[in-house]
């Protein structure tokens, strides 16, 4: 299962300021975010498609880590 984390989205380009307020209205902790991620599909359950570029990312992240 993929996981999101910081620094997907710094490698997205999204504003943090602008994501914070973004997960307080969706409902998910931000501070438990910066610690430890967030599950890629509890993303895609918001219906929000700007998360999609940010799930690639984590995606193509994992995947280069699974290579190493």
């Amino acid at each position: 299962m993929t996981r999101v984390t910081i620094q997907d989205l710094r490698d997205a380009r999204y504003c943090l300021a602008g994501v914070r307020p973004w997960f307080r209205r969706h409902g998910f902790d931000w501070q438990a975010f910066l610690d430890s991620g967030i599950e890629a599909d509890r993303l895609r359950i918001t219906g929000d498609a700007l998360v999609e570029p940010v799930i690639t990312i984590a995606e193509q992240r994992e995947a280069c880590d699974g290579r190493a």
